[in-house]
């Protein structure tokens, strides 16, 4: 037990390392992922960027997987009725989860498991959402091959140990990738795409080839596609309508990606990208500072103009309450007034400033 928690102990001194070194996302899961495949245990896995307010991935780091199985990874993952999906663990009220204990050790249960666990040699399966704050910051799966047995309690307490820290690491990416941002590329029209019925890239248009080029994975599925598109044609097609989510890219650019499915005959999904609007990257900036829950309801009713006795009535609050919430909000955005928050929280760039005080 001793050198198990010492194994903790350094794990989370690692995370915290990595935490204040400013990588960006992608880089910071590779090295998560080499962090934490020993004291954890597996085989393969995948790391998955989200939009923060739905939680959708918006992009995937891998390694030790079969990546011509990615679409119907996706497929499995947003189809729901699974109690092993990201979206139904967050759903219970847990962090982490294993395919194992999901199922109370019958994982046949599991179509997951059936459909590409099991027959890609896998017996079990730990997943963690990196949820932080309000924000959905990141999930990841681990994959553990079948003769090496289930994971067992210590690892998911690991697990669980971690979860916190590697949310509040992938926040400080996603501040940092708001305050360094440029302006939105200008551009005459937005980009389109249309990808078929399974996830593969039919035609694009200039902006659009150029965009994906731009967003290309290295752990690139068989779609030809970055898992954002594919994740929100997914749910289009899915939902019979329309579906919106924000991406980031590599280099900064906050991104709003629209799909609709298409009528006729051969059907597919068009996919517009276009910059995301100051009212769309709100809410990604609000949970990026850190705000309690009921900090961010003050912020965002003064961004709307409300003062502070308006606020106070709306939230309940009294008028005192109310500014010691918005002293708190000022302190951690490192602003020294209201109209710089406001500018701060809705301006087409960001300006760099020092990181706030944790």
């Amino acid at each position: 037990m001793a050198k198990r928690r010492d194994v903790e102990r350094e794990v989370l001194a690692s995370i915290g390392e990595l935490a204040s070194s400013g990588l960006p996302a992608a880089e910071l899961f590779r090295e998560l992922h080499a962090l934490l495949q020993e004291p954890l245990g597996f085989d393969g896995g995948c790391w998955h960027g989200n939009d923060p307010v739905t939680g959708f991935p918006t992009s995937t780091v891998a390694d030790g997987l079969d990546f011509a199985q990615f679409e119907q990874a996706v497929q499995l993952e947003l189809q729901g009725g699974d109690a092993t999906t990201f979206a139904a663990i967050r759903t219970a009220g847990h962090r982490v989860q294993t395919i194992d204990r999901a199922t109370d050790g019958r994982p046949e249960r599991s179509v997951r498991y059936r459909e590409l666990l099991n027959p890609c040699g896998y017996g079990d399966e730990l997943r963690i959402n990196f949820d932080l704050g309000g924000g959905r910051w990141s999930s990841a799966a681990f994959m553990r091959e079948r003769a090496r047995g289930r994971y067992d309690l210590s690892d998911l307490r690991l697990a669980e140990r971690v979860a916190a820290p590697i949310g509040a690491a992938l926040r400080g990416t996603h501040l940092a990738a708001l305050r360094s941002a440029g302006p939105p590329q200008p551009a005459h029209t937005p980009a389109v795409a249309i990808l078929d019925g399974y996830g593969r890239l039919r035609s694009a248009d200039a902006a659009a080839r150029e965009l994906i080029g731009r967003m290309a994975e290295p752990t690139a599925h068989t779609g030809g596609v970055p898992s954002g598109f594919l994740t929100v044609a997914r749910l289009a097609a899915r939902r019979g309508g329309p579906t919106e989510m924000r991406v980031c890219t590599p280099d900064g650019q906050w991104l709003a990606l629209h799909a609709s499915p298409l009528d006729g005959r051969r059907g597919g999904v068009a996919v517009v990208a276009s910059p995301a609007s100051p009212v769309q990257r709100l809410p990604l900036a609000i949970l990026a500072h850190g705000l309690s829950p009921r900090e961010q309801q003050v912020a965002l009713h003064a961004v709307r103009g409300a003062s502070t006795k308006d606020i106070a009535a709306l939230l309940h609050l009294t008028v005192p309450t109310v500014q010691q919430h918005v002293t708190a909000i000022l302190h951690k955005t490192g602003v020294g007034s209201r109209r710089e928050l406001v500018a701060l929280l809705m301006a087409d760039h960001l300006p760099t400033l020092g990181l706030p005080p944790q």
